[in-house]
């Protein structure tokens, strides 16, 4: 697997699809990064499996 990945998703405040890269390195992750449309915080919850699948979980930062 690639150590950096492109997947898409969708922002939970405009719900526009947006790309987020992700550090497949690290198995599980908690971030935040602005949506680069609407500019709004959205938390990320990543977990890298073993099977090298991606589960991304975005939600609004404030609830």
């Amino acid at each position: 697997m690639q150590a950096l990945q492109t997947q898409n998703l969708y922002c939970p405040y405009c719900g526009e699809e947006i790309d987020v890269t992700v550090d497949c390195s690290v198995e599980e992750q908690e971030y935040v990064e602005d949506c680069s449309v609407c500019c709004s915080p959205i938390l990320l919850n990543i977990v890298v499996g073993d099977s090298e699948q991606i589960s991304i979980s975005a939600s609004r930062e404030n609830g």
